[in-house]
């Protein structure tokens, strides 16, 4: 059995797979690109070949439309040989449409490449599922005991409280583009919010690619269809917009605007105020400290290498539970990506 330094690399574009001669979620061009979702930090235009879900392959073309690499189309727990001695599979990794984790078996060794991922569950995409495997790669976003996110239909249960309480206010609800704005209509519809939502044209593209694969939001309005007076039949109703827009001219324009900000990070009250938001939901995409410690132990892996993030807190507690791990570092990852 070959040990996971023998065909894994980290290099100047990101993390290689030697004998699949590929590489992961790379931060620069090149030849062959596995992909395990759509956010612009893992999803980048310039490859030669592209290997990914149906969905992310949808999301990266309707992020950069003039971006035409070969694109090879996996389904999941769909095997693919890489090269004559690489089988690739993916696996669903919870995070936003189209999210994978990158199964990879060569020699008798499986590693899990799982991309960023979250276990609480999502109405907009499939649910996480543990591999068990003999290397697994994980993402640290959240990796701080200070990180317990909520249930998210306890905080949408906060804007239907506020819609109450502030008939007059035009809620602005800042999400980003890919997942976080989708997730939070429909919860909200879930939990019995009937009025039409208003979106910022930045939201609009990816929410249609959402409908098209089958999620239904209800009624919304391109924000920009109202404009003067008109804008006064938002009052009452959820506005969602990109979060740069909390604090901008565009923002202004709208009637009484109760700024919320949707973050992961609205758990550290600092945050919130850089945003300037009245209201903080705390609406995380990635795993919290329990999951990301629960999801390691679940999939039996003897040794875990971690990504980015906060890699020194999580590498730590696993050493001390007596699983082997080292942090990666890689470059070119955020904290959360708009």
């Amino acid at each position: 059995m070959a040990s996971a330094e023998e065909w894994m690399q980290i290099r100047p574009q990101g993390l290689y797979c030697v004998p699949a001669d590929s590489y992961i979620d790379p931060h620069e061009p090149v030849h062959r690109a596995i992909i395990t979702h759509g956010h612009a930090d893992h999803a980048r235009p310039g490859h030669g070949q592209v290997i990914a879900t149906e969905e992310t392959q949808a999301i990266m073309q309707v992020r950069y439309a003039g971006d035409a690499p070969e694109r090879i189309l996996l389904g999941y727990g769909q095997n693919h040989a890489v090269t004559p001695t690489v089988n690739l599979w993916f696996a669903p990794a919870g995070h936003v449409l189209g999210s994978a984790q990158a199964v990879l078996e060569y020699n008798n060794h499986r590693i899990v490449i799982s991309g960023d991922y979250k276990r609480h569950p999502d109405p907009t995409c499939k649910p996480f599922e543990v591999v068990q495997c003999d290397t697994f790669i994980t993402e640290a976003t959240f990796a701080l005991p200070v990180f317990s996110h909520p249930k998210l239909e306890d905080e949408m249960a906060k804007v239907l409280r506020s819609l109450e309480v502030f008939p007059e206010r035009t809620h602005l609800i800042g999400v980003y583009a890919l997942g976080k704005c989708q997730r939070v209509m429909k919860t909200l519809r879930q939990a019995g919010y009937e009025k039409p939502f208003y979106l910022h044209g930045a939201l609009i593209s990816l929410t249609e690619l959402y409908e098209g694969c089958g999620y239904d939001f209800g009624e919304w309005i391109p924000a920009s269809d109202l404009k003067g007076k008109a804008r006064e039949e938002m009052r009452g109703k959820v506005v969602l917009a990109p979060p740069s827009t909390l604090a901008d001219r565009w923002s202004r324009t709208l009637p009484d605007m109760l700024p919320i900000m949707a973050s992961g990070w609205m758990q550290i009250r600092a945050r919130a105020r850089q945003r300037r938001a009245e209201m903080a939901l705390i609406v995380s995409d990635h795993a919290d400290w329990q999951d990301l410690i629960t999801t390691v132990e679940e999939t039996q892996a003897k040794e875990v290498w971690i990504t980015h993030g906060r890699t020194d807190a999580l590498e730590y507690e696993l050493k001390r539970r007596g699983i082997k791990a080292k942090a990666l570092d890689l470059i070119g990852r955020e904290e959360e990506v708009e």
